[in-house]
């Protein structure tokens, strides 16, 4: 049973295909059908899946350059999009969580609207910044309306390309104060990962100095990320106004346990303790 549960799994690998997901305006040469301008999700199984496997792994090397997106062109198209987004909200809600944060970083969607460097439109949402902000924010204030009031928003943004001619830390601060208005909490401050040739200068910290010239600029707490690994050097970043936050992702993997060891490191005292570790506080 448990070999056939496994072929089973394997021949249901889902291959998603997006249908105009992009903010570009090249084709996907693997775009799924549309229902009313939703994406429908396209399954491969058996002998087709094996003829994609050599192919799959090929784009997988060569993600930043080949299977680009199709830009969506019709309005139905474009309410699907938010309201995805709005869907996404309402469920994360329903689940009990308290925070959400929209990912405009990185290369996804709304980072994808955002840079010069992938937004190749030419309608209302391509060209000025004021334009290729615009689903971004619409995305934003979407969100805002259905999370409630005393529950934090936050927001990911990549701040810079770290590529000329792309979007940078002056846009960023623009896109912020927008985000602002909308009733955006906290800008969590990252870079990159848009295209593959960026030259980042990744190093402990690196990337503190956007949050605190967002901080400064927009007024907006800020949350600090990358290469932040010890306990004094999050501690500083703190402590001297930098950032209202220090976001851990990689450290957390590698040390479950890092705000309790921090705080001992620190000497700082944490009330809540599992009863379960008690034993253990020390």
């Amino acid at each position: 049973m448990v070999g056939r549960a496994r072929r089973r799994v394997r021949a249901d690998r889902a291959i998603y295909q997006g249908a105009g997901f992009g903010a570009g305006n090249s084709t996907c040469p693997r775009r799924s059908q549309s229902l009313d301008g939703c994406a429908v999700v396209r399954w491969r199984t058996g002998t087709d899946r094996q003829r994609r496997l050599g192919a799959d792994r090929a784009e997988r090397a060569t993600v930043f350059t080949e299977a680009q997106p199709a830009a969506f062109h019709d309005e139905s198209r474009h309410r699907c999009r938010v309201a995805a987004f709005a869907d996404a909200a309402r469920h994360a809600l329903t689940a009990g969580f308290e925070v959400v944060e929209l990912h405009a970083a990185h290369g996804y969607l709304l980072h994808e609207f955002l840079s010069p460097l992938s937004n190749q439109r030419t309608d209302v949402y391509g060209g000025s910044l004021e334009n290729r902000m615009r689903l971004p924010l619409e995305v934003a204030r979407t969100v805002r309306a259905i999370w409630p009031a005393h529950l934090p928003l936050f927001v990911r943004i990549s701040a810079t390309d770290w590529v000329e001619g792309g979007w940078d830390l002056k846009q960023s601060i623009e896109f912020c104060r927008q985000l602002k208005t909308i009733g955006v909490d906290l800008i969590d401050c990252s870079s990159a990962a848009l295209v593959p040739d960026a030259k980042v200068p990744a190093g402990p910290g690196f990337q503190v100095p956007f949050a605190q010239a967002i901080r400064k600029e927009v007024g907006i707490a800020t949350g600090a990320v990358g290469f932040i690994t010890e306990a004094f050097q999050a501690e500083q970043i703190i402590a001297t106004g930098q950032a209202d936050a220090v976001l851990l992702a990689r450290e957390l993997l590698r040390d479950p346990y890092w705000p309790l060891h921090a705080a001992q490191k620190l000497g700082a005292s944490i009330d809540y303790w599992p009863k379960q570790y008690l034993r253990a506080k020390p």
